[in-house]
């Protein structure tokens, strides 16, 4: 997960900006959302690194690069955002044993659930570019990010400006007014804590020709409503949830039953799915017939292993669509 920092032109202290600035948007998007767990929340906070980025910039004397500099800002702008704030969940995350499937569901909208991030692999750049390696798929699973959660917002700060974006620890001391002392306890503790979590699965790259065949197999089962097919893609100690509900489920027939039990599609043609990425996971946005047409219902983010799917998060927030950049109905 480790990245090398980019070298800064000598020109870079001078001219404009937005020229400057602009090429670690994406970057600090994803950084943005490492801290928070939220999409909608890290667009915000980008925008207002921008701002005090640009309103300082005529102070900024080039003694640490661009890159280093906007990140020390976004950070900030992150932590004073996460004052006071409770941590962002999967359902998985709320303490509770595995649900049946015949039960009702439970609805918490009132929760700030976690949310899936859109990809944000630059097709046109360099793979080796240190820009894209710093947004790479890895540091935004959304296992990760879900464990970041369990951190404090500035254990969460210090071990990503250590272990995702490589700065060193006399840099993130002075990124967050601290010394390097705290730095290296706080880095400890996080690292702790993740290990606590759980160790991460190796997934399938969702580029890969097993992950897209898989993916498209799962999405030809919702789409023909041959919900029974699924029991060959999950592993069996599969895990399903669906935030806003509370509940979670294990095991392939559990998730079977859930699906045949509580969703509102009946015949083959009532859900379309389109593919995609999200968290640098397969993905598929999910649309349900709503009499000529279909519109949004849930975006669905899969853990897959060589052996098969292991989890699936069916985030039911529609207001998602958009920031994906899907159409709004088919």
């Amino acid at each position: 997960m480790a990245v090398t920092v980019r070298a800064e032109p000598a020109s870079a202290t001078g001219g404009d900006f937005s020229a400057h600035a602009e090429p670690y948007r994406r970057e600090l998007l994803a950084h943005c959302y490492r801290m928070t767990g939220s999409l909608h929340d890290a667009e915000d906070l980008v925008q207002e690194t921008f701002l005090r980025a640009w309103k300082a910039f005529d102070r900024f004397e080039g003694k640490s690069s661009i890159r280093t500099w906007l990140h020390r800002i976004a950070t900030n702008t992150c932590l004073t955002a996460l004052e006071g704030r409770q941590r962002r969940p999967l359902p998985t995350g709320l303490g509770t044993s595995s649900s049946d499937p015949t039960a009702e569901l439970v609805e918490r909208r009132e929760v700030a659930w976690l949310e899936p991030l859109p990809d944000l692999t630059d097709p046109t750049a360099d793979a080796a570019d240190p820009a894209v390696i710093a947004g790479s798929r890895e540091s935004v699973r959304l296992a990760f990010v879900a464990a970041l959660q369990h951190l404090s917002p500035r254990q969460r700060a210090v071990l990503l400006l250590r272990d995702v974006l490589q700065f060193k620890a006399a840099e993130v001391a002075e990124a967050i007014g601290t010394t390097t002392v705290a730095v290296n306890s706080l880095l400890q503790r996080a690292r702790s804590q993740l290990d606590a979590v759980g160790p991460a699965d190796r997934l399938s790259d969702p580029d890969s020709p097993e992950a897209q065949d898989r993916l498209a197999r799962y999405i030809a089962a919702f789409e023909t409503y041959d919900i029974d097919r699924l029991v060959e893609l999950f592993t069996r100690e599969a895990i399903w949830e669906m935030p806003p509900y509370t509940g979670w489920y294990q095991g392939a027939p559990a998730i079977i039953t859930l699906i045949h039990q509580q969703c509102p599609a009946e015949l083959p043609g009532d859900m379309r799915m389109l593919p995609l990425v999200a968290n640098g996971q397969p993905a598929a946005a999910m649309y349900m017939r709503a009499g000529e047409v279909h519109v949004p219902f849930q975006l669905h983010v899969l853990d897959m292993r060589a052996d098969g799917v292991t989890h699936v998060v069916a985030f039911l927030d529609d207001s998602l669509f958009a920031k994906f950049g899907l159409p709004l109905k088919l």
